[in-house]
């Protein structure tokens, strides 16, 4: 395996809680790329749970992790326990990929996660508050925050630069 280099306050050194509570950080998922993405269970976007699942089963075994941090901030769309989220997402999507804590994306309780991928890829016009629920970002093998794509994109829209970072490392 090649050395894979790590940013200064790298992503790799945020803690994180899974949904079960287990904790850890992105280290765990050091020289892969990564799919982050904000995912609630009552918004019009959460077919995406679908899209985002192939997109891990698709390219899983070449590198790629998807992982998912339910969020309660837009609509109140994610006000399950974490055992309700885990029910859902399981008995819906049959989703296999890591899902996390609830966190906050925007404002003062933001999880420090959210607070770096947006200052390292602004939306809009500079804009770094997360619009809603699926907003998507992809973080190459070394950490670095390469886009942020918005929650209406589709999670197979993202194929093409999904299949760059695995060949160009």
């Amino acid at each position: 395996m090649t050395h894979i280099e790590r940013h200064e306050d790298s992503l790799f050194d945020i803690p994180l809680t899974y949904l079960d509570g287990r904790l850890t950080t992105l280290a765990e998922f050091s020289g892969k790329v990564l799919l982050i993405v904000n995912v609630a269970s009552r918004c019009g976007f959460t077919p995406q749970y679908a899209g985002l699942e192939a997109l891990y089963r698709e390219y899983g075994p070449r590198g790629l992790v998807v992982l998912g941090f339910p969020c309660n901030q837009f609509g109140a769309q994610e006000p399950g326990s974490a055992e309700e989220i885990a029910t859902f997402c399981e008995a819906h999507y049959q989703v296999s990929f890591p899902l996390f804590a609830k966190v906050e994306v925007n404002g003062p309780q933001a999880h420090p996660l959210w607070q770096k991928l947006r200052s390292e890829a602004p939306g809009l016009l500079g804009t770094e508050a997360i619009k809603w629920n699926f907003t998507k970002f992809l973080v190459d093998r070394a950490g670095k925050v390469v886009e942020r794509f918005a929650p209406a994109t589709a999670p197979e829209a993202l194929k093409a630069k999904i299949e760059e970072l695995l060949t160009t490392g």
